[in-house]
């Protein structure tokens, strides 16, 4: 069976972004292959720098995975922290590799673009040498485990494109020893939009959170922009954000139906309070599961703990081959 692995950074609870593009995908493909997860809570260092909140962060993407109904009994769910053999990796990883390659990371260049345009002299302020090697730490991350796949949207495939450029470049100098992965490349899943029309993102603050209670989901799907018409006024269907998310909370039928009702005119305060209905039921029983491990915590360590001896099994398996071909 081929391996694929997923990471997602402990930055708060995920949203509904999340879960569309990449929790939903990542549950199915497990169940046709060798299925490592983790969380990748050493990456948000770049951006956390209160312990407590870095700790509890871990937890509410632990009991997201879980309650959306990954099973830690087929997949591989790990803390990136507690598999040591990555951090070791990336010190080697990062003797491949050439600062100059490093300066075409997007995340890098982004960060310098934005420095440009608020007119600071220095184009590095505020980049620290984190953010900077991040993707040598996550090339780490997919090559320790020797992944055949790592399913990423197309804004993503360099980071793929960085890892094997990396193992490349080991390999030439010690042969064949580290497995170069390929992106698997999810060109179905569509960008879900956020409150305001653009991507559903916590840095826009257009996000809506995943298991925020009912109450609180109703308000903020109330808030999402919509134009002036009035209730009598046809709409259209296909240039609407509510209809778009709700394509993702319905059936076929439940869609036509919706269509009908605004081809003949329909309130948005209508539209958006059918759309509360379909998202609420599909995630209620999840929000509940999500809630439970919320409030014991020892459960999550327990699965988390398993998961990285299962991951460090393997870990130190391939480690092993690395460090005997550096000489160590």
């Amino acid at each position: 069976m081929e391996t694929i692995l997923t990471g997602i950074q402990s930055t708060g609870q995920p949203h509904i972004g999340n879960y569309l593009g990449a929790i939903k995908p990542a549950i199915h493909l497990a169940q046709s292959f060798q299925s490592y997860l983790f969380i990748a809570d050493y990456h948000s260092l770049t951006k956390i720098h209160r312990s407590d909140e870095f700790h509890h962060n871990v937890y509410e993407v632990a009991a997201t995975w879980l309650a959306c109904g990954l099973n830690p009994e087929k997949a591989v769910i790990y803390r990136q922290s507690d598999i040591r053999e990555i951090f070791e990796l990336a010190w080697i990883l990062a003797c491949f590799t050439p600062k100059g390659f490093m300066n075409r990371a997007h995340s890098y260049k982004d960060k310098v673009a934005k420095n440009l345009e608020a007119g600071n002299k220095d184009p590095d302020f505020g980049i620290s040498m984190g953010l900077f090697n991040y993707p040598i730490l996550m090339s780490a991350d997919i090559l320790l485990f020797s992944a055949n796949k790592v399913p990423v949207g197309e804004d993503q495939i360099q980071h793929i494109e960085f890892a094997r450029d990396i193992a490349q470049k080991f390999n030439n100098n010690y042969g064949d020893i580290i497995k170069l992965p390929e992106a698997l490349v999810q060109k179905e899943v569509k960008i879900v939009p956020g409150l305001d029309g653009r991507k559903m993102s916590k840095s826009y603050n257009n996000h809506i959170p995943l298991f925020v209670d009912s109450k609180k989901l109703r308000k903020l799907i109330m808030k999402i922009k919509t134009d002036s018409s009035p209730p009598e006024s046809p709409k259209d269907p296909e240039n609407s954000l509510i209809f778009d998310l709700y394509k993702e909370f319905s059936t076929e039928s439940q869609q036509q139906e919706l269509r009908a009702w605004y081809l003949r005119g329909i309130g948005w305060g209508e539209a958006k309070q059918v759309l509360f209905e379909a998202i609420d039921k599909e995630l209620s029983e999840k929000r509940e599961v999500y809630n439970q491990f919320m409030e014991d915590p020892s459960r999550l360590d327990k699965i988390l703990f398993e998961g990285a001896q299962k991951a460090r099994d393997v870990a130190k398996i391939n480690l092993d081959k690395i460090r005997e071909a550096v000489g160590v």
